[in-house]
């Protein structure tokens, strides 16, 4: 059951965003460190301190037999959304990263009914249009970068998946015992992409790729990734789909771009600036994400006002 949002609520939800914004920021300075090594020690690292909360909340760890190997697998695909989004972000650039997942809420939009098997809604498959609209416009000024916007876009369907997903466990158990398993099947994912790398690099000598952090620095980077961003965020962000749907939780992480990009031009300056189509098309699709609970709330006083047949 879903309980209705306090003011406080969304304020939490908003700041939880804002430090997932500079996840891509974070992804960026642990650069030369391949994407997949900065998700395996990452979730490793998130693992041990969500163990020691437990420890020390001395916490039932029990679920359901069941369901061992669904959060185990659930964790494997935000494990797989992690490492193209730090590769997106590498592919083009942490503007064009964020920009890719904000359109999370079309895949929500169209994932959510085949998941949770509710019916389509007309007004999110018209919001979903316009999320395509800002998308061809990103595409047509920063064809360049195209790779890295797809790369993203594929994220944002696996980050998507994952909140629908996830929204049925946080019903049943706590967001940290979720967060922990999650993380655990994360990391499993995570090793075998860091491992798969390393074996294709093998044949070509060619290519240099750094796989274990080197500097004091990266560990800095890794530690406030996993416990701030990973142990923190992760964990109140599950516990808040007890009360939001997971297309207004997924509406509401597509503001990651707005808070990622302001601070991604505040840090890195002239290399995350881009041309006005690029912000054509992002105000497109931020548009049609602050336009749905608006449009959303019509609808459905519109819908209420019809009259029923008997």
């Amino acid at each position: 059951m879903i309980h209705k949002p306090s003011f406080a609520d969304y304020l939490q939800l908003h700041f939880i965003v804002l430090i997932w914004g500079f996840t891509a920021i974070l992804g960026k300075l642990l650069t030369p460190l391949d994407a997949s090594g900065v998700v395996l020690f990452r979730t490793l690292l998130a693992v041990v301190g969500m163990g020691l909360v437990l420890l020390g909340r001395k916490q039932n760890l029990r679920v359901a037999s069941a369901d061992y190997g669904r959060l185990l697998a659930t964790g494997g695909l935000i494990g797989l959304h992690w490492v193209l989004f730090f590769l997106a972000a590498r592919l083009a650039n942490v503007s064009v990263c964020l920009a890719g997942m904000a359109t999370s809420s079309l895949w929500a939009s169209v994932l959510e009914p085949l998941v949770l098997r509710r019916r389509v809604r007309p007004i999110e498959v018209a919001l979903g249009v316009v999320v395509m609209l800002g998308l061809y416009l990103i595409f047509r000024f920063e064809f360049d970068k195209v790779i890295g916007l797809t790369v993203a876009v594929l994220s944002a369907m696996l980050s998507s998946l994952f909140t629908i997903i996830n929204s049925r466990f946080t019903q049943r158990y706590d967001a940290l015992v979720i967060s922990f398993y999650e993380m655990i099947g994360a990391s499993v994912a995570a090793l075998g992409l860091w491992l798969l790398v390393q074996w294709s690099a093998s044949a070509d000598a060619s290519t240099t790729v750094q796989y274990v952090p080197e500097s004091p620095w990266q560990w800095l980077w890794l530690l406030i990734l996993s416990l701030v961003c990973t142990v923190y965020a992760y964990t109140v962000g599950v516990s808040l789909l007890r009360k939001f749907s997971p297309y207004m939780a997924v509406l509401t992480v597509n503001l990651e771009p707005v808070y990622g990009i302001l601070l991604a031009v505040l840090i890195f300056g002239d290399t995350e600036r881009m041309t006005l189509g690029f912000y054509g098309g992002t105000l497109v699709i931020l548009a049609a994400v602050l336009a749905y609970p608006f449009l959303n709330t019509r609808f459905a006083k519109t819908q209420a006002q019809l009259p029923t047949s008997t």
